[in-house]
């Protein structure tokens, strides 16, 4: 087992990653203790300690924190799911189990909740932090039913995909996308790896999730390989996504996914599937260096309502 001087080593970190995985593709289910510390390899005593050590919260909290925040997002972006839709959908055994852990969390019922308030906050920490980081004003809200960048989407129906990625956790705080991509080059280019479709998949909305809880993904898309160390596997199956090509900086990023799920998505008859958003990369990340992104935005979309 390699180790870390300065923290966990990067088994234990790949093996919570395989539990994180796992508990976001069964959402829905019942989510047993032994089945996720199995997913991770680890005996149930053990991975209880390990995950809240890693993770500063046990798996319980964990997954009930990952429950919520999912249902928040559906109920802003699939605004016809009625609350007992989202509920099951999420994973609460029924309605009322759904409304009081929301309750205690939130501080309001699901039908109370002054979502666009509770999002214009997050928005505003988001804008701040990456003001900050790139040194340039903050980042303004594009009005709705507005598209002064001319955005187009195309519909694609993607293949299943293998990919290996480096997880970075609180990545709006520093260098850490950066640095995990150098990383993860050198390491796919060492395999012949380097060529493929190079990604980043965003498994929270900052306009929901702490900024400090949300998780972005470095990925390749590869064919088959061995884990190891800090490296992980994620399998995605086939999808159809709404897809809109940008050039430009960081801020043309933030106002396509503005345009994307303020304007498009509701008057489109499509609906968000339980997939992260991507970024397929033109090229190599960070060809241009941090002014620059030739990047293709996805949103995974299920079939017209």
């Amino acid at each position: 087992m390699e180790k870390n001087e300065s923290g966990p080593s990067q088994d234990y970190v790949a093996r919570v990653n395989r539990a994180i995985d796992y508990v976001l593709a069964n959402l829905e289910g019942s989510l047993r203790l032994e089945d996720v510390a199995q997913a991770a390899h680890f005996s149930e005593y053990h991975f209880h300690r390990v995950f809240k050590l890693l993770m500063g919260e046990s798996l319980n909290e964990f997954v009930k924190r990952q429950r919520l925040e999912r249902a928040l997002y559906l109920m802003s972006h699939a605004p016809g799911k009625s609350l007992t839709e989202v509920s099951l959908q999420c994973g609460f055994a029924s309605s009322s189990d759904f409304s009081r852990s929301f309750k205690k969390r939130f501080g309001a019922s699901p039908s109370s909740f002054d979502l666009q308030e509770y999002r214009d906050a997050r928005r505003d920490d988001f804008s701040k932090a990456m003001a900050h980081q790139e040194g340039a004003s903050q980042l303004e809200r594009l009005p709705r039913g507005d598209n002064p960048d001319g955005f187009e989407v195309q519909l694609r129906e993607l293949p299943s995909r293998t990919v290996a990625y480096i997880r970075v956790l609180d990545p709006y705080s520093g260098a850490g996308p950066v640095e995990a991509c150098e990383r993860l080059m050198a390491w796919a280019d060492q395999r012949g790896f380097g060529g493929g479709q190079w990604l980043g998949y965003m498994w929270e909305d900052p306009e929901i999730v702490a900024m400090k809880d949300c998780r972005y993904d470095v990925a390749v898309e590869v064919g088959d390989f061995r884990v190891e160390g800090e490296v992980g596997r994620f399998e995605f199956p086939a999808m159809r996504v709404a897809q809109v090509t940008i050039a430009g900086d960081i801020h043309l990023v933030q106002r396509a996914l503005d345009w994307l799920f303020g304007t498009w998505l509701p008057t489109s008859g499509y609906t968000p599937d339980d997939q992260p958003c991507f970024e397929a990369w033109v090229g190599r990340p960070f060809a241009h260096g941090m002014e620059h992104f030739e990047i293709k935005v996805q949103l995974p979309v299920t079939d017209r309502l």
